[in-house]
């Protein structure tokens, strides 16, 4: 078992190809390791089948209380008070708990409820495009990408169109500092600034609820239970959070690999019934996300010849599963076509992504709808100067200029 670097999870060399850097691993190094700060935390890149198993083994928890009931100064010290407020959602939690928070927010994203929102989107889109057909050109991330999933999931939770935009810095920032050691009383403010908004956002919502999905959160019920205060301030931050920032990666990601592959563009202009898989197949290729959720091992857990011990931290390849030859045939071809694709974007077992059917709607109308509209979209750089975000979980550009 050889360690590997945090510096080498987050090289442009890696986030520009992870398709080949953990395709390697999976055949080579299946289980290592890295350090941060004073954690020791496993990369796990395994088979499509071994990775499932993981996924849904109870052992690998999600909750750092079962792991450490009194608290681990290692792992929370540094963040405070503030950052334990943020993980008491359903990403941070472990059955029972995770059971009760996700039944109570669950309705909102139920396949029904989201394709309601296909106008909107549909609207929201056309708009982002008209705003820059003229120009002949944009930065796809930040005049496209960003923005559509940020009004949609804003405009979900009832958030002001005015304050939208500072989610984003906010974001940035915060994902920028926790995935930095030495950086926690950067992010620290920045989370302190974000729960006091949210805690505005629920006083005017009580004050006035509205029809938005915060409303519903502070007047949800299910059996006699409610959200506390410090659960709806949680569970509000993931939404605004997970509701954006992934899509964003995908649409971003998912033009990039497109635009590489003109002779997709071509079979999806054909036929555009073809939307739904070409979505599925950007999900699995262009690794928007690249781990599936970060868990402890909440008791020592022997794995390919090694022992993680309980207490230290696990990150669960879905790109290495996404790679894996004896589920996927040609698995580094892109392949719009592609028909059996039961990919790992977003995760399995109870942690599966919540906002699956949202990302699929907003990808499929935004995808769709781009390369109908602009026939003659493509690249405005070289491939080689675009940059990547360092980030440890997520596959994120930091701009992708284009020309059409």
């Amino acid at each position: 078992m050889e360690a590997i670097t945090y510096n080498e999870l987050l090289s442009q060399e890696t986030l520009r190809d992870p398709l080949a850097f953990y395709a390697h691993l999976r055949e080579h190094e299946p289980l290592s390791s890295f350090t941060f700060g004073a954690i020791k935390i496993w990369v796990i890149a395994t088979t499509y089948d071994e990775t499932i198993a993981l996924l849904k083994d109870p052992r690998l928890v999600k909750d750092i209380r079962k792991v450490f009931p009194e608290g681990n100064p290692q792992i929370l010290q540094p963040y405070g008070e503030a950052f334990q407020l943020l993980i008491q959602n359903m990403l941070g939690a472990d059955p029972p708990d995770h059971t009760r928070l996700r039944g109570l927010v669950s309705k909102a994203f139920t396949p029904r409820m989201i394709e309601q929102l296909h106008p909107r989107i549909q609207h929201i889109t056309d708009e982002l495009l008209e705003a820059v057909q003229k120009q002949g050109q944009m930065d796809l991330v930040t005049d496209f990408a960003y923005p559509l999933p940020m009004t949609v999931i804003s405009e979900m939770l009832g958030i002001p169109s005015q304050d939208r935009a500072q989610f984003r810095t906010w974001t940035q920032a915060l994902l920028n500092a926790f995935s930095t050691p030495g950086q926690e009383s950067q992010a620290m403010a920045i989370v302190e600034t974000f729960i006091a908004y949210i805690k505005t956002l629920l006083a005017t919502k009580r004050e006035n609820p509205g029809e938005d999905l915060t409303s519903g959160l502070l007047q949800v019920e299910e059996q006699g239970d409610r959200l506390s205060e410090k659960e709806l301030i949680s569970m509000i931050w993931l939404l605004i959070v997970a509701g954006h920032e992934t899509t964003a990666n995908l649409l971003s990601n998912g033009t990039l690999a497109l635009l590489q592959h003109p002779e997709q563009i071509r079979l999806l202009r054909a036929d555009p019934s073809l939307i739904s898989s070409t979505i599925e197949e950007l999900l699995r290729y262009t690794a928007p996300v690249i781990f599936a959720g970060g868990r402890l091992a909440s008791e020592d857990i022997p794995f390919h010849g090694q022992v993680i011990h309980k207490g230290e931290g696990v990150r669960i390849s879905s790109v290495a599963a996404d790679t894996d030859p004896q589920q996927f045939t040609d698995p580094e071809t892109l392949d719009i076509t592609r028909q059996v694709n039961k990919h790992l974007a977003f995760g399995k077992g109870i942690h599966i992504c919540l906002g699956a059917p949202l990302a699929r709607l907003e990808g499929q109308i935004a995808i769709g709808t781009l390369f109908q509209r602009l026939p003659h979209l493509r690249l405005g750089c070289e491939p080689e100067q675009l940059a990547w975000n360092p980030l440890p979980n997520l596959r994120s550009l930091k701009s992708l200029p284009v020309i059409f």
